[in-house]
C-alpha cells in the first residue's frame, strides 16, 4: 500500500530571509513604540555583509528612531558577529532608502472613527485551523519549527558545538493510519564551523534534537534522517544566498496544509489586510474548530482598498463537520467582526505591547511560547451556544 505522506519545512533566525523579516518588524515595532499611528510597509534586502532598507513609512516616530542601530542590533542578538561568517553586525554595510508613504493609500486607510476605516489595500487572506494538534496547527509545521527553534537555543546556550546560525528543517507525517500518524523522515541542515567533527555533530543533532523533539509529540523515534545531505554547510547567511523579506510566507503560516493569499507579514502596520486579516481568519477557524463545528476548518476573506468591509467570506470544512456552510457563515457573521478597524481594536495591533518582530521567526500561529490575541480561545462558548440555538 502507497503511504500517504505531508511534508513542511521552517527556517531559522539566522537564515537570510529571516534576518530580513525580523529587521522589518524591528523597525515597525520601534514606529509604533512613538507612534501608534505609524503607517508602515518596510523591506530589506541582504547579501554578503550588505543590507539594503526600503518602503514607505509615515510616522512621528521617523526622527526618533534610528533605523541603523535597530538592524545592527537585530543582527547582533541572531549571532552574526564575525567577518567569518559574511555578515557582522560591527560592519555591515546598510543603505536606508525608506521614503513617505503615498497619500492616495494614506486617505483610503485614515478615518476618525476606526470602525470606518478601509482596508490598507486589496487581497485575499486564509486562515486554518486542525485539532490534530494542542495547538490547532498542522502537525508537520509545528515539529518542523520546534526543531530549528531548540537547536537556535541550544545554540544560544553554548550546549551545541559548533553551530552557526543559519539552519533549516523539513518533516514527512505519514497519514497512511489516519487516527495514528507517524514521522516518516526528519531533515536539517545546519551551518557549521570549518573546524567541527562532523560526526559528533551529526549525532548531537540526531539524538538531542530530533528524537527529543518527536518525544514532545509523543510521536515514534524509529524515523528516517537526513543530516546535511551536500555534507558541508559552512558557508551561509547572507554569505550563501541573498535574504529577502517576504519570502517565507509558507514557513510564516501553515506549512503548505492550507492555502495562501500570497500576501506577506513582516514589516506591515496592521492597516495592512495582508497581516490583520490574516491573523483574523486564524482566530476565527480555530475557535470554531475548538467550538467543535469541524475538524479541519479553512476560512477566506478578501477587500477593496479603503473599504471596511470584507467583499467575500468562503469556508472549507474538508467533510469533517455535520453543520452546513451556510450555518456556520451565519455564526462567523455574528460573532465576528471582521472590519480592520474592529480587528485592530480588538487584538491592541497597534499598542508597543503587541511585539511584531517575535512573530518573525518560527510561524505566526500556533505559538505556544507567545501570548497572542488571535490565538486565544475566548470565542467558543458563544459558538456552542449559537449551534445549540440554531439546531434545536
Amino acid at each position: 500500500m502507497e503511504k500517504i505522506l505531508f511534508t513542511s519545512e521552517s527556517v531559522s533566525e539566522g537564515h537570510p530571509d529571516k534576518i530580513c523579516d525580523q529587521i522589518a518588524d524591528a523597525i515597525l515595532d520601534e514606529c509604533l513604540k512613538y507612534d501608534e499611528d505609524s503607517f508602515v510597509a518596510c523591506e530589506c534586502f541582504a547579501s554578503t555583509n550588505i543590507l539594503i532598507i526600503g518602503g514607505e513609512i509615515t510616522s512621528k516616530a521617523i526622527d526618533k528612531i534610528d533605523i541603523e542601530k535597530i538592524a545592527k542590533d537585530v543582527i547582533k542578538d541572531i549571532g552574526y558577529d564575525k567577518d567569518e561568517y559574511g555578515f557582522n553586525y560591527k560592519t555591515v554595510k546598510i543603505v536606508n532608502l525608506i521614503k513617505a508613504q503615498s497619500p492616495d493609500i494614506r486617505q483610503g486607510v485614515k478615518n476618525n472613527n476606526y470602525l470606518l476605516q478601509g482596508a490598507g489595500d486589496q487581497g485575499i487572506m486564509f486562515g486554518y485551523a486542525s485539532n490534530e494538534t494542542e495547538g490547532y496547527m498542522p502537525l508537520a509545521i509545528s515539529i518542523a519549527h520546534k526543531l530549528v527553534r531548540v537547536a537556535t537555543n541550544l545554540r544560544k546556550e553554548g550546549v551545541f558545538k559548533h553551530a552557526r546560525c543559519d539552519m533549516k528543517s523539513q518533516v514527512t507525517i505519514d497519514y497512511t493510519n489516519k487516527i495514528n500518524p507517524k514521522i516518516d523522515n526528519m531533515l536539517m541542515s545546519i551551518q557549521h564551523d570549518e573546524d567541527y567533527n562532523e560526526e559528533e555533530f551529526k549525532k548531537f543533532i540526531h539524538e538531542n534534537i530530533m528524537q527529543e523533539v518527536a518525544k514532545s509529540f509523543n510521536l515514534n523515534t524509529d524515523f528516517k534522517y537526513l543530516i546535511n545531505p551536500t555534507g558541508k554547510f559552512v558557508i551561509g547567511g547572507p554569505m550563501g544566498d541573498t535574504g529577502l523579506t517576504g519570502r517565507k510566507i509558507i514557513v510564516d503560516t501553515y506549512g503548505g496544509y492550507a492555502r495562501h493569499g500570497g500576501g506577506a507579514f513582516s514589516g506591515k502596520d496592521p492597516s495592512k489586510v495582508d497581516r490583520t486579516a490574516a491573523y483574523m481568519a486564524r482566530y476565527i477557524a480555530k475557535n470554531l474548530v475548538a467550538a467543535g463545528i469541524a475538524d479541519r476548518l479553512e476560512i477566506q476573506l478578501s477587500y477593496a482598498i479603503g473599504k471596511p468591509e470584507p467583499l467575500s467570506i468562503n469556508i472549507s470544512t474538508f467533510k469533517t463537520s455535520k453543520y452546513t456552510d451556510e450555518l456556520i457563515l451565519k455564526i462567523i457573521n455574528e460573532v465576528f467582526d471582521l472590519r480592520p478597524g474592529a480587528i485592530i481594536k480588538n487584538f491592541s495591533l497597534r499598542k508597543p505591547t503587541f511585539e511584531y518582530h517575535k512573530l518573525s521567526n518560527y510561524g505566526h500561529f500556533g505559538r505556544p511560547d507567545l501570548d497572542l490575541p488571535y490565538e486565544k480561545l475566548d470565542k467558543v462558548e458563544v459558538i456552542k451556544q449559537l449551534i445549540k440555538t440554531y439546531t434545536e
